[in-house]
């Protein structure tokens, strides 16, 4: 069907207790599924409320913010769905919201790849239902509001209600209408606990209104706080009864709106008279005094495909051959396998994002050696003005005594001579 968000408003309306009695009553064909978001910046309340604490909190949006750093959203986001449906048989799934609010910040940037990939779920059979809570249509997540097919918002039907929630109503539907799917997408799901009808209400604000709720204490008491979702006496409720006339409604709503942003032409049957392409008018005569026809040259002859033959390369020049002359083109290319070198091949560049890893199987190479001093590479003499790369001058063989020479003196040298 479509992504339905649900927003709340200050003086706790009961956006979860109400999205949990859409997930529980929402109208499933054979093959379809809901899943509901609790996507409440503030943190979600079902883990502990609902559910009673049953299951470990391990599960839930929180686990979605590091897997799509990694790339991994799509595929993390099936395993921390829960089932609640009364019959076992997954086919109305929840996904936890946050359990603490500090972790907001850290979905900065998930709320965008999140929306679309709950958009992509209806081409797999899914419904979506969204929690967003009170504050969840303002800050970053106010893009899962602005890409929603309707939003329904929340109201108690009390002065109090009503009077916190126009203007984040008004609010609500401006940023629908300059950055979302537009402001008839909002509707009004009231809870009646005032003495305002849903017609005052509606007009006073200029906004349909989805559904009814009652205010059901006891029976609200079950999603909000746990109990048995499967006794008869809950299911045949009020509350629950007004809440699948409620998910008809929104089911009509996204279907209008569907059908008024849709082509024409793609909201009508095939077949149809409105899309049957209309026939091409029969050509009239020449306007003129011309009785002849007027001749037509012939249509030029598609070009013939002309043959496709190798282009002669010419090859290496042959030590073996005559004159050093090259080799025909025609013969085959010597066999690198018969040899133990190989042909020059090349490696495109490998480009990452992260850290670059060592290549597997090249050892490191040696650093290069320091170049040579000046005074080595000269030859102009090491300390002391003399070269310690150069042997020391033999003199005679008395001068090597056991691999031993003694200090160089000139005076000595001369007198030898």
């Amino acid at each position: 069907m479509a992504v339905i968000a649900v927003a709340g408003g200050p003086g706790a309306p009961g956006a979860t207790t109400t999205a949990l009695a859409l997930l529980l009553a929402w109208p499933l064909p054979p093959g379809r599924r809901v899943l509901l978001v609790e996507a409440d910046p503030d943190g979600g309340a079902v883990l502990a409320g609902a559910l009673e604490g049953r299951v470990e909190a391990v599960y839930g949006l929180r686990n979605l913010a590091v897997a799509d750093r990694r790339g991994l959203l799509a595929q993390t986001i099936w395993e921390q769905l829960i089932d609640l449906s009364p019959e076992g048989d997954a086919r109305r799934l929840l996904l936890p919201g946050l359990t603490d609010p500090a972790q907001a910040p850290g979905l900065a940037y998930t709320w965008e790849p999140l929306a679309e990939l709950l958009h992509g779920l209806e081409a797999q059979g899914y419904d979506v239902i969204v929690d967003l809570g009170r504050s969840g249509t303002t800050g970053a997540s106010a893009v899962l509001a602005r890409r929603a097919d309707a939003v329904a918002a929340v109201v108690r039907t009390t002065l109090r209600g009503l009077s916190s929630a126009r203007p984040r109503l008004a609010a609500l539907a401006e940023d629908l209408a300059a950055g979302g799917t537009g402001a008839d997408a909002l509707g009004l799901l009231l809870v009646a606990e005032g003495p305002y009808p849903g017609a005052e209400v509606s007009r006073e604000f200029g906004l349909p209104v989805l559904g009814v709720l009652p205010h059901a204490v006891r029976t609200a008491r079950v999603l909000s706080d746990g109990g048995d979702t499967a006794d008869r006496r809950f299911v045949r409720s009020e509350l629950m009864r007004t809440a699948r006339s409620a998910a008809d409604e929104v089911h009509l709503l996204v279907r209008r709106r569907r059908q008024r942003l849709a082509p024409t032409a793609a909201a009508l049957p095939a077949g149809s008279p409105a899309t049957a392409p209309a026939p091409a008018p029969a050509p009239g005569p020449i306007p003129g005094p011309v009785a002849a026809p007027m001749p037509v040259p012939p249509a030029p002859a598609p070009p013939s495909p002309m043959p496709v033959s190798p282009v002669p390369v010419p090859g290496p020049v042959s030590p073996y051959g005559t004159g050093g002359q090259a080799e025909p083109p025609s013969y085959a290319q010597p066999s690198y396998a018969q040899h133990s070198y190989g042909p020059p091949s090349y490696t495109p560049p490998v480009i990452t994002t992260g850290p670059v890893a060592p290549l597997a199987g090249l050892a490191p190479q040696p650093a290069a050696p320091a170049p040579f001093p000046a005074h080595v590479q000269s030859g102009q003499g090491g300390p002391e003005g003399r070269d310690p790369f150069q042997q020391p001058v033999v003199t005679s063989r008395q001068d090597s005594v056991n691999g031993q020479y003694p200090p160089y003196d000139p005076e000595e040298v001369l007198r030898a001579r």
